[in-house]
């Protein structure tokens, strides 16, 4: 089987396609962007310390990227490229991503790894979202949801489970698995962990324009 890393976002997406790509390819590692000002997962705003925690459950070596804020589209790229081609000099041939429909995003992953050599794998790739959303439930994967737009999705989603309940209470207009950027999320447990991780969730602030609900370890002290 073709070695593969994935592109890790600590939330669903990224963590289903792990499951699924594990079926097809020898999956080695995973790839993942922190922003080094605030010690968290880029968008996602999770702190290192679960990030760890997460990474430690799939059972895999996890790449991150420390990239600065704010940060130029070309230094993003630098540091990507770099990590990627190392990567590919140990033998890694595909870079799985969690993309659900958005043409132009594929487009520019598809662009960036041809510089390097590599080739994209899109395992939900077109899946019908609202299906792709309960099969996820019903495989067992749970989340929280960790930053929201609030231009798209009201600000008391942020730090709610995704769970059934939660995708009946979406307004219309907003994709069930938040693709065209609604929310993003943390997963705690599923088919690609080995154990479940129990988090507390914090405080909910506001940043840049998005609200991130702030998760820390159960039983840790909660601080800034």
């Amino acid at each position: 089987m073709a070695k593969a890393i994935v592109s890790w976002s600590t939330g669903k997406d990224s963590a289903f396609a792990l499951h699924l790509a594990r079926r097809e390819l020898d999956v080695v590692g995973l790839v993942t962007t922190v922003t080094t000002a605030y010690g968290r997962v880029s968008m996602h705003g999770v702190r290192e310390g679960l990030l760890a925690r997460q990474v430690a459950a799939t059972g895999l070596p996890c790449r991150t990227i420390g990239i600065p804020s704010p940060c130029s589209n070309d230094d993003y790229e630098r540091e990507l490229v770099a990590a990627l081609a190392q990567a590919r000099d140990q033998g890694v041939t595909r870079v799985v991503f969690g993309d659900l429909f958005l043409a132009d995003v594929r487009a520019y992953r598809e662009a960036l790894l041809a510089r390097v050599g590599m080739t994209g794998v899109f395992p939900l790739w077109q899946r019908d979202t609202h299906e792709l959303a309960r099969d996820m439930l019903a495989a067992g994967v749970r989340a929280v949801l960790t930053c929201v737009d609030p231009r798209q999705l009201a600000t008391s989603f942020a730090g709610r489970s995704y769970d059934a309940a939660l995708l009946a209470e979406l307004p219309a207009g907003v994709d069930p698995c938040g693709e065209r950027g609604e929310f993003h999320t943390f997963v705690t447990d599923g088919p690609m962990l080995r154990a479940p991780i129990a988090v507390q969730r914090g405080e909910v602030v506001v940043r840049d324009g998005f609200a991130f609900a702030d998760l820390i370890e159960a039983g840790e002290q909660h601080r800034a």
